[in-house]
């Protein structure tokens, strides 16, 4: 009998060793791997070049040197950055496929039935990356100097002075109606298929007015070919330093921004996305990398939080979503 039992006592023991020994795959789930583990890519839903592209750009590369795996940004664009962000939303919710954000991620389901995209429900905020003001900038031949003046004479001619964008809810046409409605005047819209066009035409007296990025108008107003009236951020613009913001020029309250961010797919595990916002905050935060982007117009920041971020969006979304309205921006 004890001999028995001595047995039946080995024979558990030696389980017991088997099972300690066993590969971790056998009847258990292997953990994770600390994110990241490999390549990460950072899609890019609209042309490279611009300011989404050069800004997603800053922060891979910072991303790939403090964590230690390669964080690599890959452009494809495509009516209305539909393309890219329809094609993270379907990517797995693993964090190895983010998305680069701008005004237009949270704009474009509005205004466009076929979106096949909520901004709010698709996916998950990771964090703001930069936010970058606009300049109101005129033909010198409009005999205005400030922003108060322009006011006055709009109101003395309603609907005849031109604005030029580069398409219906883009985010020179958006500040153009939001500035219009604030003052109580009334623009004439041009429509042009690109930025580039649209300023050569405002240099060129075919328009008369923009609300353009600083850093592709810069040139211009510092040569005198074009006239800044304001800025549209809180703060005056680095390179802009003696044009007043548009809210201490006579509009008060005035803001509104090009603002860039990342986004996950929806489900992305917290611990993630909290990682990542992590590294965009270090990231923001280091002189050198601010100082040389500020000095192109571009503002890096990040997000205190990421629900900060999700808050942030939902209300554009909101706010937009009425102007698009009013405006007539919404398609048929």
């Amino acid at each position: 009998m004890h001999r028995i039992a001595a047995t039946v006592t080995s024979a558990v023991a030696a389980s017991i060793v088997l099972a300690t020994a066993a590969p971790a795959g056998w009847g258990q789930t292997a953990p994770s791997p600390a994110y990241p583990a490999k390549l990460v890519r950072i899609v890019n839903p609209v042309a490279a070049g611009g300011n989404q592209d050069i800004v997603a750009r800053a922060y891979a590369e910072q991303f790939s040197k403090s964590l230690g795996q390669q964080f690599v940004v890959e452009s494809r664009p495509g009516n209305s950055a539909i393309v890219g962000t329809r094609f993270v939303k379907a990517a797995p919710a693993d964090g190895y496929t983010l998305l680069a954000i701008s005004n237009t991620f949270a704009r474009t389901p509005t205004m466009i039935k076929e979106a096949g995209y909520d901004p709010l429900k698709d996916f998950a905020a990771i964090s703001m990356t930069s936010d970058t003001p606009l300049v109101f900038a005129i033909n010198p031949a409009l005999p205005v100097r400030t922003v108060k003046e322009f006011i006055t004479l709009a109101k003395q001619r309603p609907g005849e002075i031109s604005s030029g964008s580069s398409g219906s809810g883009s985010t020179g046409h958006v500040a153009a109606e939001m500035f219009a409605r604030q003052a109580g005047i009334r623009l004439l819209h041009i429509q042009y298929k690109g930025a580039a066009p649209a300023v050569v035409d405002l240099v060129g007296g075919h328009v008369m007015l923009r609300f353009d990025q600083v850093s592709t108008s810069i040139a211009h107003i510092r040569s005198g070919r074009l006239r800044a009236l304001g800025v549209t951020s809180r703060k005056r613009s680095a390179l802009l330093p003696d044009v007043p913001t548009i809210d201490e020029a006579g509009l008060p309250g005035f803001h509104d921004t090009t603002f860039n961010g990342l986004m996950a797919p929806a489900g992305t595990p917290r611990a993630i996305l909290e990682r990542v916002r992590g590294e965009v905050a270090k990231a923001a935060a280091a002189a050198e990398l601010r100082n040389r982007y500020q000095e192109i117009g571009i503002e890096l920041v990040s997000s205190n939080a990421i629900d900060e971020f999700a808050g942030f969006l939902r209300k554009h979304v909101e706010d937009f979503t009425k102007l698009a309205r009013d405006a007539g921006m919404v398609e048929k």
